[in-house]
């Protein structure tokens, strides 16, 4: 499963495409924005709704000291309480991660996937043309288990290794929807409730026809 196209809301579309554009080195045509595979568009909404987005971009295993380097002199960097501010996921992650806040206290995330493999630009310093996609999308709900059926009914979207009822990654390691209870906070600051509302997202090699809609706002089709 790939995210193909993703349609981002935001109140303030200028400074969005602003930081995609200067922050992370990411190619711009009007409102849309090119992460590798996947384009994020813009929406321009009056008012933000409640809770932070996640996504997550996925860049090459090699590159992934480097890549924190880049980001570090380039966002804010998010950290758990004990101040850690890189984490390993074990199986079948078997990832290496850094978050770093985004537009309108988005939870973003630079995330190197070893399983995908692949080589990079090359040496050097890391550059935004090195990402390679939106990997992973927080969807909160009331009700876990309940779109956790959805998604394999509608979409025949497996759970990516172990779920609950209060998180649930569902797809692989090139797209990823991160089903989360709109009451967990986003790791790794524990601070942050989840939100969606207006999110839109197109799956490719998905066809069902028939979109899922979250009382959180967002949309899977």
């Amino acid at each position: 499963m790939r995210f193909t196209h993703i349609e981002l809301p935001s109140s303030d579309v200028d400074a969005c495409l602003a930081f995609f554009r200067d922050v992370l080195q990411l190619r711009i045509t009007g409102h849309v924005v090119h992460a590798g595979w996947t384009d994020i568009e813009i929406i321009p909404i009056v008012r933000m709704g409640d809770g932070a987005v996640h996504l997550a971009f996925n860049v090459p295993y090699h590159r992934f000291a480097v890549a924190c380097e880049w980001i570090a002199q380039r966002a804010l960097i998010l950290r758990d309480p004990l101040g850690e501010e890189q984490f390993h996921i074990g199986d079948p992650w078997d990832s290496e991660s850094v978050y770093f806040a985004g537009p309108h206290e988005a939870v973003l995330e630079l995330i190197a996937r070893k399983p995908l493999g692949g080589e990079g630009v090359g040496g050097g310093p890391f550059h935004g043309r090195e990402i390679t996609c939106v990997s992973e999308v927080g969807l909160p709900t009331e009700d876990v288990p309940a779109l956790v059926r959805d998604l394999v009914v509608r979409f025949g979207i497996s759970p990516f290794g172990e779920v609950s009822d209060v998180f649930a990654p569902m797809g692989g390691h090139e797209g990823l929807l991160i089903v989360v209870d709109q009451a967990r906070r986003w790791f790794p600051e524990h601070r942050q409730l989840p939100g969606g509302r207006g999110l839109r997202l197109c799956l490719g090699e998905v066809c069902s026809g028939r979109p899922v809609r979250g009382i959180a706002g967002w949309t899977v089709e």
